[in-house]
């Protein structure tokens, strides 16, 4: 992969600009961190602009329900051909035959099992994550207006139902559960290009799970494990502003959260919010006692300069007045 070339700014945000060659000097080390898996980015010059595409992890961070599309339009569920956990989601039939409309099998409701979480912790040191697109929040079919039969269904043909739905971390999606909250910290991923800004992610984001809720309602934000929390402006480029980050996630994430609910927390600030409230009250201690220092001094100070004042007017005013 070539990452010389011609040098020129490459945009970032509003008005915030970076070096084509830098970028691409953390894009090299991006890369190098998760060599021989699908989260490496490629990139392409069109027009004298560089693209760089690939997929991007998100995080849920959300306090709030969120609310899954009910109605189905009965259509068929296509994977991009660039994704291999989405071909779960096709109707197929016994044989692996898409089925049409008009033949799709009718669904019972029923409650889904729990599927435990088996993800490993994530470690810069260990082992890295692989880089399929996660299926952790995904679309099931509706089984609003689906017709029941009156017969129950067996074992194994449940289980095959089951199969062939999108869940969200286990939870598998129904009339009665369209509304819920995902796991805080669950990741699932998009693949985006450097030329998408924070709306547009956000957007492809609620669209590929079929949710509800207004984009409006949410933004990104860069967490550090420091406490640091750094909200991506509209004029943002997600995908730019993780490759500047570094791609260890042990260090910072990209979370999806509500507007509302999170404040930036600036680096100066996350320094101390870690510490116990005994170490802040003696920190807040020592800087009342400093202020009360540099008060007492600049008091002196200017009553000097407010005596020397005085005795210079007094001087002026007992003088001879004429010749």
């Amino acid at each position: 992969m070539d990452y010389g070339g011609c040098e020129y700014p490459v945009p970032c945000g509003k008005d915030k600009y970076i070096s084509k060659n830098e970028l691409l000097l953390h894009l090299k080390t991006y890369n190098i961190y998760y060599e021989g898996q699908n989260l490496q980015l490629r990139h392409r010059e069109e027009e004298g602009e560089l693209i760089v595409e690939g997929l991007l992890n998100i995080s849920w961070g959300l306090r709030r329900p969120i609310r899954l599309q009910m109605q189905d339009d009965n259509q068929r569920i296509r994977p991009p051909p660039s994704s291999s956990s989405w071909h779960s989601g096709c109707n197929l039939g016994a044989h692996g035959s898409v089925l049409k409309p008009s033949t799709l099998p009718d669904i019972q409701v029923t409650d889904a099992e729990a599927v435990p979480n088996t993800e490993a912790p994530r470690s810069c040191a260990g082992t890295k994550p692989q880089g399929e697109e996660t299926p952790q929040l995904m679309r099931t079919r509706s089984d609003v207006g689906v017709r029941h039969r009156g017969s129950a269904r067996t074992p194994s043909e449940q289980r095959r139902i089951r199969r062939h739905r999108f869940s969200i971390n286990g939870h598998f999606y129904n009339h009665k559960t369209s509304v819920f909250t995902p796991a805080y910290g669950s990741i699932t991923n998009v693949r985006i290009n450097s030329t998408m800004t924070t709306p547009q992610v956000l957007k492809l984001l609620l669209n590929k799970f079929k949710i509800e809720n207004s984009a409006e309602e949410f933004a990104l934000y860069i967490v550090h494990t420091s406490g640091e929390k750094q909200k991506l402006r509209g004029s943002d480029y997600p995908l730019i502003a993780r490759i500047l980050q570094g791609p260890c996630e042990q260090v910072s994430k990209v979370f999806l959260m509500e507007k509302d609910q999170v404040e930036e927390v600036t680096y100066d600030v996350a320094q101390y919010i870690k510490f116990e409230m005994p170490i802040l009250k003696s920190f807040i201690q020592k800087l009342e006692e400093e202020e009360d220092r540099e008060v007492k001094k600049l008091m002196r100070k200017y009553s000097i300069l407010r005596l020397m004042i005085e005795q210079r007017l007094e001087e002026i005013s007992e003088g001879p007045t004429a010749m």
